[in-house]
């Protein structure tokens, strides 16, 4: 499986880089595809590393303006023009969409793909890592749109929220074996 992670490039503590890394590890000890934001910084560092050493592949997209931080010794790396089309190439190679702490860039990756889940543009499975109750606030703020009538789809539909790595990657291979 192609799985996109939607993540921070910041250089973070270690309750969110631990968590991270053991995410990396199932995937590639799994056998999965790991496709990101293409960095070799931060986060998406931890977690290119945590694929690749467990055996899994890199499939990273970066944009030309940070093409100087791609990570060298990717299975593949597609440069796209701006962070538009980086977005949409994210998608178009995952099969499911994991999205980890970050900050702006990362809520605005997580927003379009439930954007497109919701007017049925997709029907890849996303699951929100809330690590350390980092998406707390943002599953509140979800749960309010849905009780007020802003969601169209039950927000289940939506986004499964997970806390720990393990039932991260499990609800993605549950998702797979039932399509």
């Amino acid at each position: 499986m192609n799985i996109c992670v939607f993540l921070s490039a910041a250089d973070l503590d270690e309750r969110y880089t631990r968590p991270a890394r053991e995410f990396a590890e199932l995937l590639g000890k799994a056998g999965h595809t790991l496709v990101w934001g293409g960095s070799d910084s931060g986060l998406m560092k931890v977690v290119a590393d945590g694929v690749q050493e467990a055996g899994g592949r890199l499939l990273g997209v970066s944009v030309e303006f940070l093409a100087n931080k791609a990570r060298p010794g990717a299975d593949e790396m597609i440069i796209a023009a701006d962070l538009a089309e980086r977005k949409k190439l994210l998608l178009e190679k995952a099969d499911a969409v994991v999205i980890m702490v970050g900050g702006t860039g990362t809520l605005d990756e997580a927003t379009e793909i439930l954007e497109l889940k919701k007017h049925g543009r997709t029907d890849k499975p996303v699951v929100l890592l809330n690590t350390a109750g980092f998406y707390d606030g943002l599953r509140e703020q979800f749960r309010r749109m849905e009780a007020e009538g802003f969601l169209p789809r039950p927000l289940a539909e939506l986004v499964f929220f997970a806390d720990e790595p393990a039932g991260a990657l499990a609800h993605l291979e549950e998702q797979a074996a039932g399509h």
